[in-house]
């Protein structure tokens, strides 16, 4: 594939490319750009160029191309699902399922775009008025992650096209193919040429030119903590806006009065979804000591039910590792936990013979006897492995939950509603679940407490970090 800048394909700068190859087969199935500065200018400009008039466009038209774009997006689930499972190795239902939730969430910016207001204060000046209005930040730079491809885009995507900024968007080096085929497809919705550029190539060449480029004047970006601080510090220099949704290790506390009919299977459909691989999914777990053989047992057998393999093939749960960096941290993970005392009851070596030597598959892990001292307990895992420790006291569940410095996501289960809320309050969390897990919500915020996020993404609060403030004193006489 091409990049696609101001609404047709386009060359890059040089020759240069970069495979895109299949996680679970091996086999190259396309190739992209290898993006640099030039091709940034080039975006950028373009999308400049279309800010000037897309901010002028009514909310209602802009409401309506929306709509229009995420239907096609369903009309055309199959296909993008299929290219994702490809790029990405997640079963095909999964990619399914992400491409109609993104087309959903297009829908809701829409719908939330036109509930946006302005402020006019009383002041009660005679010949005086003072208008609060909101206004476009102007051209957005969108740094989308693998392992949601879309539906991350998305949350940057839908609230910045609605509140009339234009975008470049940068997809990861493993999964490029269905964001160059979403910014067509806005092309062929009805988008003017330059409201919607998607460009390919590395985060230390291109991403640093796009967010030191001087013309955009806000970042949105998911993905790894310490590549969100380059960012942030990278931007600092032309006082861009930034939302950034970065890492996490979520802890879940399993009260001794749990209902384990739900919690079990709840963390181990939520703890090995899309393989582990997306940042507010449960990485460890505190049991009180009353259920915690109960739970492991449980939770063992439910890991040890689920089927890894192709993402194509049916009836899979779990497909590959995107590529070999992802995968060898669970490998770490797993091997430093057991030198320090943790023991295995699912999972734990990579899984070899037939078509599992093609790509990295790791099966459903669970270790247990863990403690504080071990990566698994202590970082960002991305991969399908959980760590479950023993506590004795509710205080001391709730420390060790909050020792860390991430804070995306927490989750409680207790049939005590008093109890749980408590706990819910004083987890430092963005979002806590609690007696259940679900995905997050549309019309709710979704971002991270301290190394985890900067600002929220979703609901108006999303729509909001895209538009700047401006304050008009009107004299009247």
């Amino acid at each position: 594939m091409k990049f696609f800048i101001d609404g047709k394909w386009t060359e890059a700068a040089t020759d240069r490319t970069m495979a895109v190859v299949n996680p679970a087969t091996g086999e190259t199935i396309d190739s992209v750009p290898l993006g640099n500065a030039a091709d940034a200018d080039r975006a950028i400009a373009s999308a400049a160029a279309a800010f000037k008039l897309w901010r002028k466009v009514p909310m209602a038209r802009r409401a309506k191309l929306q709509h229009a774009a995420a239907q096609q997006l369903r009309q055309r689930a199959d296909e993008f699902a299929r290219l994702l499972t490809l790029e990405l190795g997640r079963p095909l239902t999964g990619a399914r399922i992400e491409i109609e939730r993104s087309a959903d969430l297009l829908d809701y910016f829409a719908e939330e775009g036109l509930r946006l207001r302005g402020e006019m204060p009383m002041i009660n000046e005679a010949n005086e008025r003072v208008l609060v209005v909101k206004e476009p930040v102007g051209v957005v730079v969108a740094i989308a992650p693998f392992n949601y491809p879309i539906t991350l885009l998305t949350f940057k995507l839908g609230a910045a096209l609605m509140t009339g900024c234009t975008v470049v968007a940068k997809p990861a080096s493993d999964t490029p193919l269905t964001t160059l085929k979403l910014a067509e497809l806005f092309s062929q919705a009805g988008y003017p040429p330059g409201v919607f550029n998607a460009i390919t190539g590395g985060g230390g060449e291109l991403g640093r030119a796009l967010v030191e480029h001087p013309t955009p004047r806000k970042i949105g970006f998911t993905g790894s903590s310490p590549a969100g601080k380059r960012i942030a510090a990278m931007a600092a220099a032309t006082n861009k806006r930034l939302t950034l949704e970065m890492g996490g290790q979520s802890a879940a506390i399993v009260c001794a009065d749990a209902n384990l009919d739900v919690a079990v299977p709840a963390l181990v459909r939520h703890g090995f979804a899309n393989s582990g691989q997306f940042c507010y999914r449960v990485n460890r777990i505190y049991a009180e000591r009353a259920i915690y053989q109960e739970l492991i047992e449980r939770m063992g057998a439910g890991a040890r039910d689920l089927k890894v393999g192709n993402g194509m093939d049916p009836g899979i749960d779990l497909g590959p590792m995107v590529n070999e960096e992802i995968f060898s941290t669970s490998v770490d993970q797993v091997a430093d936990a057991l030198a320090k005392g943790a023991r295995l009851v699912a999972g734990g070596e990579r899984l070899t013979g037939g078509d599992y030597d093609r790509g990295f598959f790791f099966p459903p892990t669970i270790l247990v006897d863990t403690n504080p001292a071990m990566k698994i307990m202590r970082e960002e895992t991305f991969g399908p492995v959980l760590g479950v420790m023993p506590y004795d006291g509710l205080p001391e569940a709730i420390e060790m939950a909050n020792d860390s410095p991430f804070g995306l996501a927490g989750y409680v289960f207790s049939r005590d509603l008093g109890v749980a809320l408590q706990v819910a309050e004083e987890l430092e969390a963005g979002s806590v679940w609690v007696n259940d897990i679900h995905r997050s919500y549309n019309m709710v915020p979704f971002g991270g407490y301290k190394e985890s996020g900067l600002g929220r993404e979703k609901s108006h609060h999303g729509l909001d970090a895209y538009l700047e403030l401006k304050t008009i004193y009107l004299s009247t006489a």
